[in-house]
Order: C-alpha cells, then structure tokens, then sequence
C-alpha cells in the first residue's frame, strides 16, 4: 500500500498539509500523485501557462493595437497648462500648438508631420493657419490676462515692479512691408528685415505683457506704449519700470516722470559729463562697493565696482581687440567697417587708406572695467536699486529661451496677423516653461525644465480595443525610474 502526501518542510520540521490518498495500484498511485501536484498549485497560487494559448492571446492583443503615442508631454506640459488657467481658452488646437512648441519648436508644415507621427493627430497645415487668423483675432488678450491673473496669485497678489527690455526677431526674405523693415538688429542680420519685440515680465520672470512694433522702430520709443496700456489695463497705482541702458534717454526720462513712474534704468556712465565722470574716478571703489551721485533734486546716478565684472571687462575689450587685429590683417576690415559701435573705436585711420588699432584709447578705457551704473528717481536705498536691476538678466533669459529653445525665430509667415499668432504662442510656451520651472523649484527637484521635457517626451501609451466589447483600453507606460519619478512628481 502506497500513501501520497503532501509534506510541508520550509521550516526544517515535516508537518503534513494533505493527505491524498493511498493505493496498491501503480495506475492510481500516479492519479493521486497528480492530485497532489494540482492540491499544491492551488494552495500556492502557482498556475503553469498553456503556451500555446498564450501565444495566441498575444497575438490577438497585439492585432487589437489601436495606437501606441507620445503621452508624457501632454501629461506634463497639459497639466501646467490647465494650472495656470489656459483651459479657458476652449481650443484644442491652442493647447495642441503650446505644448508642440515646447517639445518641438518648427515650422506649421514640420508641426503637422510630428503631431501625425508621434501624436496620431491627422491635422492639415491650412487647417493651422486658419486657426492662426481666428488665435489673432480673438485669444491675444485672454492669454495675457490669464497669464497675468496667473502671476498675481504666484506673487502673493502684488505687482509692483516691472522689467521691460526689446528684442529684433528677423525673416529670412529681401522685400520690406508695413511691418518687417530693416533696422538695427540685436542679431547683427541687419540686411533681413525685422520685427521688434517687447515684453513686459514680472520680478521673477514671469510674462506679463508684449507688443510687437515694425523693424525700423526705435527700441526707445517701444517702452511709453507697453508699460501705458498695462497700467492702464489693469488699474496699477504704482509702478517702478527696471530697463537696461539702451532704453535710457532723456525724453524716456521725461515722459517717466511726468507719468509719475519710478524707475530704475541702467547707465551710460561713459557717456556722463566729464564733472560726473571725474566724480566716479574720484570715489576709488573696491569690489562691493557703492556711492551716490545726485543728479539733480529727483534723480540719482548709483555707481558700483565688482572685481569679478572687471575681470569680464577686460577680457571682453581684449577679445574684440584680437577680432579687429585678425581683420585688419586678413584684409578683411576696410573704411566701411569703421564706425564707433563696439569694439569699431578702438580703430583710427592712418592716411588714406592704412587702419591700425588706437592702443592708447585702448589702454584708456581699462580705467572702466568693473564700474556699473543705474540711473534712478526712487527713493529704494543703493543696494535696493543694484539688487532689483540684478533681476534684469531674467528677462534677458526669457528672450534667451524663445529664442533658442522655442525657436521664435525664425518666423516663417508672411501675413501680419499669422505673425502676431505665432509670437502669441510662444509667449504662451513661455509662461508654461515658466511655471514647470518654479513648481520644479518648490518640489526640489534636481532636474531642469529642459530635462523635464526630455523625460516626458519618452512616455508613451497605449491604446488596445477589448476582443469582446471591442472598447478602448490606454496605459500609461512608465519604463524606468526617470520616467516612474517625474510622473510621482506631477501626480500623473
């Protein structure tokens, strides 16, 4: 007689779970012997795979693919979308053309084959550009104002400073028209007609407000317009306008102050009468120092010294000096070169026709190196004053990043209002890539916005029709730990 057991030993003592059966017979032995097997499978939860079934299965769920698409981005970017309130604005087209000119900046044609490619969103090109007259027309105030409602309640409900700075955006076309005119280009494409850009941004970055104005305007002039109908919109009693030194002259000045505006404006100290510069001479700042010029009973010149700006000074006028003296030897540099921008002063004729370097004006202008001043009519202290025009280089950022990273430029349009369009979204890009930027800071994550987006362009999902109710199933795949802790991070 033969007795089949099921013999638990896990913890080095035999103790019987089951006790099968017993038989004489080999033919019911092997049948309780199998029974055993089964007993244990159940009571460990094991189970063996058909495997011939499961390929089947697999192929059938693979034949049941609907689209396998790029989530991440829209997972990421859509929700910060939503956060600031972009939502309102009920096209699905707008939130499509931010997120895409975040992931991938390029033309409206380009746009259209990466939306089919990676999104499975079959959109023709006209369809983009008829959307862009109806986005000129009717958005260009909602996404200011909700960007602007968005940045009120970031800084705790006070708008008080601003910064205002320019940008040239050009085109790639010979012919001017009412609006892209050749002018003075920040970019140095001064044969391509141009736009000129202005944005207004709040003290941490945050874009407030824009305007474009025609290519020939002079920057000067673009402040006054911005600053006005901001104000005005938007019912700000008090204002301090921080902008650099290209946008410092009297009549701005003047108008400033007749508007009662308080300002902060960079300085062109070298250009100061020789009483004031003899003044600034005189002081002998040390790194970290400061002193006070009054210019007259409103207005304050501040000047201060930094050994680590001096160093850059330096090597800035040592580097323009070898460009000119590797021109001036190729041939390269003719009377048509010279004027008095730049580096272009340190150059002086010799006759007719001989060019060489003005070493002495050279050797002069070292006594610059590391003095900065700020022109003001506030009543802030000086370290007040240096401190808020420190915030000046996040705008000089935000230009940066549309730039570069959005590809603002360049514009591919021809029509006016498609123009204004794009520089719509990518001001909408912009304030997106802004607020991935703070609420990375305020959950200390030690990624950049740029990794963010990265990261997110690499979660896809997956779509599959159920055999039996033929409906839709998506899952999200998250693959690796990057990707497994940005979605933590956002709660995606």
């Amino acid at each position: 007689m033969i007795s089949v057991q099921v013999i638990d030993k896990s913890h080095s003592r035999y103790k019987v779970l089951k006790t099968i059966g017993s038989s004489s017979e080999i033919l019911e032995v092997e049948r309780l012997f199998q029974e055993g097997n089964n007993w244990i499978k159940s009571y460990t939860g094991q189970f063996e795979f058909d495997f011939t079934k499961e390929r089947q299965q697999t192929s059938q769920f693979l034949d049941n693919i609907d689209q396998i698409s790029v989530s991440g981005s829209d997972l990421l970017l859509g929700k910060l979308f939503n956060d600031i309130g972009f939502n309102k604005i009920e096209d699905d087209l707008f939130r499509i053309l931010v997120i895409s000119r975040l992931c991938y900046p390029v033309s409206k044609l380009k746009t259209t084959d990466y939306l089919w490619r990676y999104h499975s969103l079959d959109l023709d090109v006209h369809e983009l550009y008829r959307y862009l007259d109806k986005l000129h027309k009717s958005q260009k105030e909602m996404v200011q104002k909700i960007s602007y409602q968005h940045t009120l309640e970031v800084l705790s409900g006070e708008i008080s400073i601003l910064f205002y700075d320019v940008t040239t955006l050009y085109f790639e076309i010979e012919r001017e028209d009412e609006l892209r005119k050749t002018g003075f280009s920040k970019e140095g494409r001064h044969q391509n007609p141009q736009i000129v850009l202005g944005l207004l941004v709040s003290i941490d970055g945050y874009p407030l407000a824009y305007e474009i104005f025609d290519g020939k305007k002079f920057e000067g002039h673009t402040m006054l317009p911005v600053i006005e109908a901001f104000k005005t919109k938007y019912k700000i009693p008090k204002i301090v306008i921080i902008a650099d030194s290209g946008l410092l002259s009297a009549e701005n000045i003047s108008q400033l102050q007749s508007k009662g505006y308080e300002y902060i404006l960079g300085a062109r100290i070298k250009s100061e009468k020789q009483s004031i510069k003899q003044q600034i001479f005189s002081m002998g700042l040390k790194n970290g120092e400061s002193s006070i010029i009054e210019k007259d009973e409103n207005t304050r010149l501040i000047v201060s010294f930094s050994d680590s700006r001096a160093r850059k000074d330096k090597s800035n006028r040592e580097r323009g000096l070898k460009k000119l003296e590797k021109q001036i030897k190729s041939g390269k540099l003719t009377k048509s070169n010279i004027n008095n921008r730049g580096y272009n002063k340190y150059l002086k004729f010799e006759g007719e026709i001989s060019v060489s370097i003005d070493n002495e004006k050279f050797d002069q202008d070292n006594q610059w190196d590391g003095l900065k001043g700020y022109m003001t009519n506030t009543k802030l202290s000086k370290q007040e004053v240096i401190e808020n025009y420190g915030h000046l280089w996040k705008i000089e950022k935000a230009f940066r990043i549309s730039k570069h990273d959005l590809r603002i430029r360049p514009i591919f349009h021809r029509l006016q209002r498609r123009i204004e369009a794009h520089i719509c979204i990518a001001f909408t890009a912009y304030k997106v890539y802004k607020e991935l930027e703070r609420q990375l800071g305020i959950k200390k994550a030690a990624i950049s916005p740029e990794k963010a987006i990265e990261i997110a362009k690499t979660i896809y999902s997956i779509t599959v029709r159920t055999p039996i109710t033929n409906q839709p199933m998506t899952k999200v795949l998250l693959l690796n730990n990057e990707q497994k802790n940005l979605a933590k991070l956002f709660d995606f």
